[in-house]
């Protein structure tokens, strides 16, 4: 799931550099993400891991999103 995750933010932030990136990892200070990164990364995570966002999450760390996942993913 770690993978995919990182695959996917990848692709929300290009120009993200993930070769130091981590579970701790905070997703707006350490990899660049801005609002609009978070909405893909979020439509993203919808599409492939099933889950669904009926309000904003507060995702800080990249842990935040894997926890979320391994809660309410399929």
């Amino acid at each position: 799931m770690y993978d995919r995750l990182l695959k996917l933010i990848k692709e929300a932030m290009p120009d993200a550099d993930l070769s130091n990136a981590g579970p701790n990892s905070k997703l707006f200070e350490d990899l660049g993400f801005d609002s609009l990164a978070m909405m893909m990364l979020a439509m993203s995570l919808e599409d492939e891991f099933g889950v669904r966002f009926d309000k904003p999450q507060p995702f800080e760390t990249v842990q935040d999103v894997l926890d979320y996942l391994e809660k309410n993913g399929k």
